[in-house]
């Protein structure tokens, strides 16, 4: 039987960014915000608020979550991806197409 990792030994296995204190700060206060804005939508469902109230909920929501997207991939693509290219990985670029593809799906 396979034994799943506890959160430090998956933390020291796993590949880590290296944002700037004020950006992980700013991706933090936004993830707090969208937090918030899902358990304001799960009260709505609780108290049968109109659909399309909920609906229009959850498109803001998903547009908070899409701006963080798009912070992370900016600071990956000038960080991560440019640090990896100066190192010679060029199969940074095959994970970068991964990544923007699961991106476009949604």
């Amino acid at each position: 039987m396979e034994e799943q990792m506890t959160a430090t030994q998956l933390e020291d296995t796993c590949r880590k960014s290296h944002h700037p204190e004020h950006v992980k700060k700013d991706l933090t206060t936004r993830l707090n915000r969208i937090e918030g804005q899902i358990r304001g939508i799960k009260g709505m469902i609780e108290k049968d608020v109109y659909c399309d109230d909920v609906i229009t909920q959850l498109s803001a929501t998903q547009s908070a979550l899409n701006s963080v997207a798009k912070l992370l991939l900016e600071g990956h693509v000038k960080g991560c991806v440019v640090d990896r290219l100066a190192e010679g990985d060029d199969a940074v670029i095959d994970e970068l197409l991964i990544t923007m593809q699961k991106l476009m799906k949604k």
